[in-house]
């Protein structure tokens, strides 16, 4: 694992901001981490940049103790704060120079690999104007530049995209996936269809302990329990919902727009299976036998917007305890 965290524990003074927080992230993969404000976010992250040590637990990031080899993991990690602080009055280039010195890159080495990274940024139409002229969005592009320069293993990105335009927004998601198998990003957002979109893994966290580790799709299947198809047919809603209920790992059948039928005889049904039974073959396979027309049959999976604030709740958080993908498997 490239960033292993085990029961993380952060207090300022006698309040707790993290505590027994732990999760994985596999090299090379994007990492999403969600939570609402005050979960305790910023304060792992600081932790694993090496901003602020942890008062109990452990963190390692590309196989450094970030409390007992703080420098040699602020040397594979890049970072993205928020609001990233730039001299306004240098350029995308010499900004860019002047981290690369920071950054202790070889002298014989510095203006290539400031040109790599200005061309994967795409600021290289900028590197000569003022970064105080620079839109929102190359200013974005600038902070990820300084991220990528000395070419960490690991990327830390906090709110990558906040405060973009529609049009910033999808070239910076496509630069972000960009990156995957080059370096391990953790990508902190509120936007929760970004995460869809972009990341493989995701962590929740809530009130400062983890309440979710996994991808948004085994996510979907641990809190539903079922698994739930939509079914649109043509013939009688009622006679349909009948037969399909009688169905071998049929769990419940019910008629969407209960009690008629939705248009020219058309009926539209949610059936829902115990986890782990994939009933689509028999629904599809009964409903053909009886001689009804068969029009659409499709997994109803929850957003990640629903799972996010079932999550949330101070209920689920009780009931939901950090699983791995590999233990939902099992």
């Amino acid at each position: 694992m490239e960033i292993e965290v085990k029961k993380l524990t952060k207090y300022y003074a006698d309040i707790p901001a993290v505590v027994d927080v732990s999760f994985d992230v596999a090299k090379g993969t994007i990492l999403g981490f969600l939570g609402p404000n005050g979960a305790g976010k910023s304060t792992t992250m600081k932790v694993l940049n090496c901003f602020l040590p942890p008062t109990a637990g452990s963190a390692r990031v590309a196989g450094f103790d970030v409390f007992e080899n703080s420098l040699e993991v602020r040397k594979r990690v890049g970072y993205l704060p928020e609001n990233p602080s730039f001299y306004d009055e240098m350029t995308p280039e010499g900004y860019l120079k002047f981290c690369a010195k920071i950054r202790g890159l070889p002298r014989a080495d510095r203006a290539k690999r400031i040109r790599e990274v200005m061309e994967r940024v795409a600021i290289g139409d900028v590197r000569k104007r003022l970064i105080g002229h620079l839109s929102k969005g190359y200013r974005q592009r600038v902070g990820i530049a300084q991220a990528l320069l000395h070419n960490p293993p690991v990327l830390i990105l906090d709110e990558p995209t906040s405060g973009l335009d529609p049009r910033q927004i999808i070239e910076t998601r496509e630069l972000i996936k960009s990156l995957r198998g080059d370096h391990t990003v953790i990508l902190s957002t509120h936007i929760l269809p970004e995460v869809s979109q972009v990341c493989d893994e995701v962590v929740i966290i809530n009130n400062g302990r983890v309440v979710a580790e996994d991808s948004p799709e085994h996510l979907n299947q641990r809190l539903r329990g079922t698994q739930q198809i939509t079914v649109e047919v043509r013939g009688p809603g009622t006679e349909v919902a009948h037969q399909v209920a009688e169905l071998p790992n049929v769990s419940a059948v019910s008629e969407i727009a209960r009690g008629k039928e939705i248009a020219d005889g058309i009926c539209r049904l949610s059936v829902e299976s115990a986890q782990g039974h994939d009933v689509r073959e028999s629904v599809a396979a009964s409903i053909v036998g009886s001689g009804w027309g068969l029009r659409e049959i499709s997994t109803k999976a929850m957003s990640l917007e629903e799972i996010y604030l079932q999550l949330t709740t101070d209920e689920a958080a009780e009931d939901m305890r950090p699983a791995t993908a590999n233990e939902v498997t099992q």
